[in-house]
């Protein structure tokens, strides 16, 4: 079938890559899937061939088809055209599909044509004993986010539309002034309370039912973290994507 006889490194880097043996399962390839490409991820410093290699291994050895031919023929099989090729996918698509939202504190805009932004950053405190840093470990941290609104895609109104706030005029801001005495004031400007500041208001009638028109959700979910060997006390995971989310 092919010119030459497969290597024997041609049918394991993949699973080198990934650090996983050839009898790995399907959960075992997405957690290391995962930790390679947060360590790996270009936005933070890593290596973005790495990186690509890292979501190439994935790409293949999660596709029952092309795992099979990647075990039977090697790497060059699969480059070669069989089980739909190495590369067909966007590193950077293929880490999205995992932790949704845009990597990395990155300022692009979603799918949904609104533009998307990433919140604070926010530290959850994590418990582990001393055993565990040696050893290393796994714990489930749950968390809740504000996430966009499935329902109206983030627009707060079933139509999709809005009306610029009259008390502000669009601004999303007012200013108050304080007689401080005679011949004296003082200027302040601070969030309007009608629209909370976001320069628009919704129809009470139009109000999407799920959110309410806040535009968000509380999202809760639970997340997988891997305490690996040898970290040290205060050390921090990144989860990227996990933010909470708004419209701007």
């Amino acid at each position: 079938m092919f010119g030459r006889a497969a290597k024997k490194s041609d049918k394991t880097r993949y699973y080198e890559i990934l650090g996983v043996s050839n009898n790995s399962s399907q959960h075992d390839l997405k957690k290391a899937y995962k930790k390679a490409a947060i360590k790996n991820h270009p936005d933070k410093g890593g290596d973005p061939e790495k990186f690509k290699e890292v979501a190439q291994a994935y790409e293949v050895l999660s596709d029952p088809e092309k795992r099979e031919i990647y075990d039977e023929y090697g790497e060059d099989a699969v480059k070669e055209g069989m089980g739909g090729g190495a590369a067909a996918h966007d590193p950077f698509d293929i880490f999205q599909s995992f932790f949704g939202g845009t990597p990395f504190g990155a300022a692009g805009g979603s799918s949904r044509g609104r533009r998307q932004r990433r919140g604070e950053d926010v530290v959850h405190p994590l418990k582990v004993s001393l055993d565990h840093l040696y050893l290393g470990t796994s714990k489930n941290l749950s968390l809740s986010r504000n996430a966009l609104c499935s329902q109206c895609n983030g627009k707060g109104s079933k139509s999709g539309a809005s009306i610029n706030c009259a008390a502000c005029q669009g601004t999303g801001m007012k200013v108050s002034i304080r007689h401080l005495g005679p011949s004296m004031i003082q200027q302040m400007q601070h969030p309007c309370n009608e629209c909370k500041g976001t320069g628009e208001t919704i129809n009470d009638k139009d109000r999407c039912t799920q959110c309410k028109g806040e535009k968000v959700v509380q999202q809760k979910k639970v997340l997988e973290v891997i305490v690996e060997k040898g970290m040290q006390n205060g050390q921090k995971i990144t989860f990227p994507g996990e933010a909470d989310e708004a419209v701007c």
